[in-house]
């Protein structure tokens, strides 16, 4: 008997893991082949995408069922009854709102055109390959709505991490998460420029753009979701999970050098600057067509892990960008975008335990290294003409160093219930190494290079999520709940004495200036100032190791009154151990009208703390402009200098946040309309400079941060998208566009000068991160091997106050990007292309030379580098 007991059981558990190969080619409707195509075994995480012709080989369990998606494309079901199943999928009609989407609902059957929120799905390997961009912000900046992202230039270390925002807001007022998991922030703060002025934010462009599945964009108020940092909406990261394909790319490109704006009467239009070993400023003239040479290569490979649908999947990105140089004025004589070089891994990983346990783990690192120009000193006590004949312009080189790693362990019980247990860790380190500078008190013994010094942020989150779904109340209920807590650690080091001390005529650090005093320009007759020019080094006065943690419960649910009526509501409470405790809440609802036509709105309550960067960073530098240069201090929040201007305790922004919307479908067209209201009221800002010579301090002025202004923003975002099959090939046509107005309802100087305290320059910096409007017109078209896309996108009017507390107004701009692609083989595709085909820039300002950057324009949302033409080989094996 128990021999038969026993064969019996090896006889079961051979039926329960027998596997079977199928394969097949996916295609669409006219016959074409569809890569990239999802096909999941139903009910586990088993999958693979289909090739560049649409074929796919897949294992899996008898009696399986195999799910077709597809971005655009109805999902089919098919049960595996043969080794060999060919598919044909049929348009949805829309681009991306027959995704199930992660972000904005913990419902797992909530997809984009059912939502109560409104949610850009967007399938990262269709943009990859249609466009020239090859960072994560400007690809994003050109397929949705309200996403804003600027190269910054002459704003330190903002040159070398891109600011970017969702509906005007500030670069840290969303959130980012990778696989529904918070991401942490870069070290950065933001100080110059005309985007983040003041903010902290993530640094999307250290995930390798290869590695990604899909983004989802929430553009909606969702702190009572997700927590601090949500108050503008969520970016949810989604890596890729494919096995056995090797694919990739490899992409080279150049900029035009050929400054085309509205130039000023008899402005040669090759004004620029080449930059020689020491770092100084010569007219180039005619002899250098391109600049800003950018390689980069890719690969993505996944293996399969176990026999239950694990998987392994990696990523490798190579970038290597050099600096491009556009007109500028005499005191910036190195302006346009930093150099890069950057090398990102990334993998994902799966491995099934049983049929409903799965352990899980993603994460990577990233290492880049970026050089860009500062202020050119030309002459005066900074000027040491035994080192630097005529002058010099420093450049600020750096190191990052992005980790992260994120590991879990996620089932579920029988009776329904999901549980998922993770802890995510992530450090950013931002290490500053200044070159073709000196320290002008050590004259001619000055070494020209310095160990600036850095910062760094930490940050480690565990989280415990529980879900269940409720088929049998009403027509669906969904509820979530669960826990967070965090630890986030900020740190100040220093860098090496002579980047940051002043010496006396001795050679020695000047430590009491009653007895010791640093040299005198013989020209000038001005005493030799200290610290490394471009950028001064941190100080042991300067260091900062601060920590803090945060505990939040939440609960989330929704409700599906009926078919057409769902309801959806979430509460949050967060506790930080440094300002306290907030409670927020949100609710949202989605109407069916009919089968084409969805209502949906949300209201909620949000917050922001602030960051510990914020609180704690302080730094002296030199800030330049037409009329000279000027010593500041950036105090710390808690510092007595801060106190003794009245500045307070630094406290958490809070938010409102309304949308009110609607989605139709009809046949191959598609469309969402949302329009949204968010008031926020103790905004933190960076203050302008106050007079500080009376303090004996070493500087002339100071700044601060704090809660400084209330604003309320009133806007509206759209998506059209259409989409058809003709024998002549597939035409499809996305209209994006965001309309935003903001406008500033206090400012709360107390007893200060207002003026000083946030003025008018301040406020258009401000004001510039919430541009009047974006409309981007997509245009694609594919046939057999050959595709092609056109895209139209018109940045509004742009204005912002310079230093002589004038008006730089930047008129409207329309960019025009063009792809073309063909498929050479099964395995290999080339595309070549322009971003910015007719090299068009933004409005050039007056001859005085007062431009934040000192370029003849400012930061803002087109870029300042021109046209930009690329070549691409892509590959799949």
């Amino acid at each position: 008997m128990k021999k038969i007991i026993l064969l019996l059981f090896l006889l079961n558990t051979a039926f329960l893991f027998a596997q079977k190969e199928v394969s097949g080619v996916v295609k669409d409707k006219s016959g074409a082949p569809l890569p990239g195509v999802n096909v999941v075994e139903k009910g586990t995480t088993n999958g693979v995408s289909t090739d560049f012709e649409g074929g796919y080989i897949i294992k899996v369990k008898e009696g399986a069922t195999l799910l077709f998606t597809y971005v655009g494309y109805t999902t089919v079901e098919r049960p595996a009854l043969s080794g060999k199943i060919d598919v044909t999928l049929d348009e949805s009609g829309g681009q991306v709102l027959s995704d199930v989407v992660v972000v904005g609902s913990r419902s797992t059957k909530r997809t984009v055109v059912n939502s109560a929120v409104p949610i850009d799905v967007i399938n990262v390997k269709d943009v990859t390959t249609q466009s020239g961009k090859i960072e994560i912000n400007q690809l994003l900046q050109y397929v949705a709505p309200s996403f804003n992202a600027n190269k910054q230039s002459g704003s330190d270390g903002a040159d070398h991490v891109d600011p970017a925002s969702l509906r005007g807001m500030g670069p840290d007022q969303t959130l980012v998460l990778i696989n529904g998991k918070r991401r942490h922030q870069s070290s950065l703060i933001n100080l110059f420029g005309t985007r983040g002025r003041g903010n902290t934010g993530t640094d999307l462009n250290a995930i390798p753009a290869s590695s990604i599945k899909r983004i989802e964009i929430l553009r909606d108020g969702a702190a009572a979701q997700y927590g601090s940092d949500a108050i503008a909406g969520v970016i949810n990261i989604i890596t890729n999970d494919n096995v056995k394909e090797l694919t990739g790319s490899v992409t080279y490109g150049f900029f035009n050098t050929n400054a085309k704006g509205d130039f000023l009467p008899g402005t040669p239009n090759t004004d620029g600057f080449r930059l020689d070993r020491k770092g100084f400023g010569n007219s180039y003239g005619k002899d250098k067509s391109f600049d800003g040479e950018s390689l980069k290569i890719a690969a993505n490979y996944g293996i399969s892990v176990g026999s239950k649908g694990g998987y392994a999947n990696f990523t490798g990105e190579f970038i290597n960008k050099d600096k491009t140089l556009r007109p500028a004025y005499d005191f910036r004589k190195g302006f346009g975008d930093a150099q890069i070089r950057g090398l990102n891994f990334f993998g994902n990983f799966s491995l099934p335990l049983s049929d409903k346990t799965e352990l899980y783990a993603f994460g990577g690192t990233n290492f880049r290294d970026t050089d860009a120009y500062a202020f050119t000193r030309n002459d005066g006590e900074r000027v040491v003409e035994e080192i630097y004949p005529g002058g010099y312009t420093p450049r600020i080189t750096s190191h990052i160093t992005d980790n992260s790693l994120a590991a879990g362990i996620r089932t579920t019980t029988g009776g329904g219930w999901k549980f998922d247990l993770s802890n995510t860790f992530g450090k950013n380190k931002f290490e500053y190494d200044i070159k073709g500078t000196l320290n002008a008190s050590l004259e001619a013994k000055s070494p020209t290079e310095f160990d600036a010094g850095g910062h760094s942020l930490l940050q480690n989150t565990t989280n415990f999520d529980i879900s269940k779904n409720y088929d049998d109340i009403m027509d669906g209920f969904n509820i979530a709940f669960g826990t967070e807590f965090r630890v986030e650690k900020f740190e100040i080091f220093a860098g090496e004495e002579g980047s940051y001390s002043t010496y006396d005529t001795n050679g020695k650090p000047i430590t009491d200036p009653t007895t010791q005093s640093a040299p005198i320009d013989p020209i000038s007759g001005n005493p030799r100032p200290g610290s490394s020019q471009g950028f001064p080094g941190y100080s042991p006065a300067n260091e900062v190791n601060e920590s803090r943690t945060n505990f939040s419960l939440y609960t989330d649910a929704e409700l599906d009154v009926t078919k057409a009526f769902m309801v959806s509501g979430a509460v949050r409470f967060e506790n930080y151990s440094d300002f306290g405790s907030t409670v927020n809440g949100k609710l949202a609802s989605r109407l069916k009208i009919n089968d084409h036509i969805n209502l949906r709105g949300s209201v909620s309550t949000g917050f922001r703390a602030p960051s510990l960067a914020q609180i704690y960073y302080n730094l002296r530098f030199t800030n330049f402009n037409a009329s000279g240069a000027t010593e500041v201090l950036l105090a710390p929040n808690d510092s007595p200098v801060t106190k003794a201007f009245g500045i307070e305790k630094l406290n958490e922004e809070k938010a409102v946040n309304a949308s009110l919307g609607f989605t139709a479908t009809y046949g191959d067209f598609t469309a969402t309309v949302d329009g949204y209201y968010i008031k926020v009221k103790d905004r933190i800002v960076l203050t302008g400079y106050f007079d500080a010579s009376s303090l004996n301090l070493g500087v002339s002025e100071a700044q601060f941060f704090a809660n400084g202004v209330d604003t309320s923003t009133h806007g509206l975002d759209l998506v059209f998208s259409w989409k058809k099959t003709y024998d002549f090939g597939n035409i499809g046509a996305t209209l994006v566009g965001n309309i935003n107005d903001m406008k500033i309802d206090n400012v709360k100087n107390g007893s200060l000068d207002a003026d000083t305290f946030f003025g008018n320059r301040e406020k258009a910096f401000l004001l510039a991160s919430a541009p009047d409007s974006k409309f981007g017109l997509n245009l694609t078209y594919a046939k057999n091997k050959f595709d092609g896309g056109l895209a139209f996108t018109r940045f509004s009017k742009v204005v912002l106050v310079d230093y002589a507390d004038e008006e730089d107004v930047y008129n409207p701009r329309l960019v025009t990007d063009l792809t073309l692609g063909y498929r050479i083989s099964k395995n290999l595709k080339v595309s070549i292309g322009s971003n910015n085909l007719f090299n068009v820039y933004p409005t050039k300002q007056d001859e005085q030379g007062n431009t934040e950057a000192g370029g003849y324009w400012d930061a803002v949302q087109m870029g300042f580098s021109g046209a930009y033409y690329y070549a691409r080989l892509g590959f799949n094996f």
